[in-house]
């Protein structure tokens, strides 16, 4: 049983069909992260007691909390590992590029796909020196409020107080907007779902979901600059 499942694995690493559908599942699972923690992240419009109780029952069980980062950390680095795989082999079996160096019929968004998974990488790397080691900012990691809880509430306000990091983080989201545009797309289109009768609602509704995710985290960024958080 075991050959077999390995054999079966093993196939649909060295296909490229079955890069795509690991692609496609990686990045669903990816995409559901992020709107849960853009879920997490808006209860700082609800105030310091929501967002701080929020981290709390988060950080209350290590082990699941390190698991579950764990996984994401896997994902991520099994949908690079596809897209990186998938980008060679679309490279050798075109190795003459376009007259005007872009592919017909192309958006702006899947011709960009690589070079924003590569910004959308860096970001997390960022991201994670940011708020979860603390590297970037050190002196905003270890405030605790009234009852005794680390306060996230203050943390987020202190971390987005710096501009350039405000600004590195509203550049991000447009990646990332751009990335999930035509991912969500992408997804449907490799399980077979797109289809002349539902392609533009999915079109629609892929660039509606991705902008629902740029709007919800520069939202965040935008009050603590504007002082509508304090």
């Amino acid at each position: 049983m075991f050959v077999i499942l390995m054999n079966i694995i093993k196939c649909i690493f060295a296909s490229s069909i079955g890069k795509k559908y690991v692609m496609a599942v990686t990045g669903s699972m990816l995409f559901g992260f992020v709107c849960i923690h853009l879920l997490g992240n808006l209860q700082i419009f609800l105030g310091p007691d929501h967002i701080n109780a929020y981290a709390a029952m988060l950080q209350g069980n290590k082990l699941v909390l390190w698991s579950f980062r764990a996984v994401m950390l896997g994902l991520v680095m099994t949908h690079i590992t596809m897209a990186a795989s998938l980008t060679i082999e679309n490279l050798a079996a075109r190795p003459v590029a376009y007259a005007d160096g872009k592919v017909p019929y192309a958006s702006f968004a899947s011709r960009t796909m690589v070079y924003g998974g590569i910004a959308l990488f860096a970001f997390i790397l960022f991201h994670i020196l940011h708020f979860t080691v603390g590297v970037v900012t050190p002196d905003i990691m270890h405030h605790i409020d009234a009852k005794g809880r680390h306060d996230v509430y203050q943390m987020m306000i202190e971390g987005f107080s710096y501009k350039w990091v405000s600004l590195a983080y509203i550049v991000a989201m447009v990646a990332l907007y751009l990335h999930l545009s035509h991912g969500v797309e992408s997804f449907f289109q490799t399980l077979g779902l797109k289809n002349r009768a539902y392609g533009g609602a999915i079109t629609t509704l892929s660039k509606l979901a991705a902008a629902v995710i740029l709007f919800g985290n520069c939202a965040i960024v935008m009050a603590v600059m504007t002082g509508i958080i304090h």
